[in-house]
């Protein structure tokens, strides 16, 4: 009985030490909300973004990986003329990039460590959220090149198609989890501010 009680004590504490206070439950979905847990049919799109094959021109080989953070896509390159469309969460404004890499490591159910960077915004921020549905980085996480960049999954599927994150792009996680098991290590990654004519 002694046992029980003190186990109880502690479960409430723990509770109450994780919980956080009720200004951080009011901010914008901007902010990473570690421990939130999706419900599945959030992760129900709007038919614009959910993942679809799309007539796609482009010079880059099949396979390619294409971010086009201004329509809020991820597309990947198909023979043919088409890509497999995915819609994603981008960079909000100042946090937004453009470049050529690779995918240097994949990982499911990734653990997260906020850069210092991110900590420094937002100090709130736990240090370290181990991997699981309510890891801000989602079922799965493919890194870009030695970047702190990922295209990840996400526990907040109501921020796909906007301008959210701190650099990285996020899918629904059943979206993610596609995109994972289709590309390999070393996929070249295009992401362009505006699409190319």
């Amino acid at each position: 009985m002694l046992l029980h009680l003190l186990f109880s004590t502690a479960l409430v504490l723990f509770a109450s030490l994780t919980t956080p206070p009720s200004h951080a439950l009011a901010q914008p979905s901007d902010r990473d909300q570690p421990g939130m847990i999706p419900d599945p049919a959030d992760e129900q799109l709007d038919p614009r973004f959910q993942r679809q094959v799309v007539f796609f021109r482009s010079n880059e080989p099949p396979g390619t990986i294409i971010v086009h953070t201004s329509e809020r896509f991820l597309y990947v390159v198909q023979p043919g003329g088409r890509a497999l469309r995915y819609g994603v969460g981008v960079g909000r404004a100042g946090f937004q990039w453009q470049g050529l890499l690779r995918i240097s490591r994949k990982e499911e159910w990734p653990d997260w460590t906020p850069p210092d960077e991110m900590i420094q915004r937002q100090p709130y921020l736990p240090r370290w959220v181990a991997g699981g549905p309510g890891n801000p980085l989602g079922a799965r996480a493919l890194y870009l090149g030695n970047t702190v960049y990922r295209i990840h999954g996400t526990n907040q599927p109501q921020t796909i198609g906007s301008a959210v994150s701190s650099g990285c792009f996020r899918l629904v996680n059943p979206d993610v989890v596609d995109l994972y098991d289709r590309i390999p290590l070393g996929t070249k990654v295009v992401v362009q501010q505006q699409p190319t004519l």
